[in-house]
């Protein structure tokens, strides 16, 4: 009887645990961390490690809050499109109650964290959280320049790091911003390119131009063209103490040319299987270029 119970009690916790993650979706959240603790150790004149804890708590605590708000607002969308219909809400395993539970107590414990590293930390983490949940989400359903509101939010992880190394806002934070700004564009249009026909379902405008035409694959070249410049900008050495040496910037400009490549790809076949190697192009891409920023300082 006790071994049942124990089966029992260790089936509901793994299934709490998943529900967890999912609500919160967890890898999105654990590469937004990541961003996070790359713009520190930039930023940082030296690591100290329990600043790094406080920012990826608080870093979790802020993105998963927002992807619960999110979820709560789209519970009757999501439950209309195969991608989302399994989600905690509208499959039924949680209730609206129990994940606006969970929100406000990410929330709030993300901002303490943050604030205890310094208080601009703290703001920008809460301007996210509203963007992402105020404007954002409700934008969805209305124009395709969500998009553009999305991506203030999503730029400001890589930033958040620095300003909480150093309690500065200045050109260098600015220009990390801009880096993970234009690179969400491709990114993001790539997704909502392969998920197009689920997205309609729930009537979300994703797409520039609405449709998987020549217009939007167009404006995924341009904005990923924007994204290697800035990426690179740092090697002219007028970006203050964000500094990128030759080698890294070459590096950097050679992997932005891969992403590219694929961008112009899907302007030639517009087809989901092209979308979709552009879009882990554009995760490999924003990935290895956080990696070589901290190497070359490191190094």
């Amino acid at each position: 009887m006790k071994a049942a119970i124990n089966t029992v009690n260790s089936a509901s916790f793994s299934t709490i645990f998943t529900d967890f993650k999912e609500i919160t979706k967890a890898r999105l959240a654990v590469s937004v961390v990541f961003s996070s603790i790359t713009g520190y150790v930039l930023g940082a004149y030296e690591i100290n490690f329990m600043s790094v804890l406080l920012l990826a708590f608080g870093g979790y605590c802020m993105v998963g809050a927002s992807n619960a708000y999110n979820q709560i607002i789209e519970k009757d969308l999501d439950a209309l499109m195969s991608r989302t219909k399994n989600r905690p809400i509208p499959s039924g395993r949680m209730t609206v109650n129990s994940a606006m539970a969970v929100a406000i107590i990410l929330t709030i414990l993300g901002v303490v964290a943050l604030y205890f590293l310094n208080p601009k930390t703290a703001m920008f983490g809460a301007i996210s959280i509203f963007l992402y949940t105020s404007v954002y989400t409700p934008l969805k359903t209305m124009t395709p320049l969500c998009v553009f509101v999305g991506a203030i939010p999503g730029a400001i992880p890589f930033m958040l790091g620095w300003v909480a190394a150093t309690n500065e806002f200045g050109i260098e934070p600015g220009t990390l911003f801009m880096v993970q700004f234009f690179w969400q564009f491709p990114h993001f249009w790539a997704l909502g390119w392969m998920l197009d026909e689920d997205y309609k379902k729930g009537g979300f405008k994703m797409l520039p131009t609405g449709k998987k035409d020549a217009g939007t694959a167009l404006q995924i070249i341009m904005y990923t063209i924007w994204m290697i410049v800035i990426s690179v900008v740092p090697v002219l050495g007028v970006t203050g103490r964000l500094q990128l040496s030759i080698p890294a910037a070459v590096i950097i400009f050679l992997m932005g040319t891969g992403m590219l490549f694929f961008a112009l790809r899907l302007y030639e076949k517009r087809d989901n299987s092209t979308a979709r190697k552009l879009m882990l192009a554009s995760v490999s891409y924003i990935t290895l270029m956080q990696v070589v920023y901290v190497l070359d300082k490191l190094i």
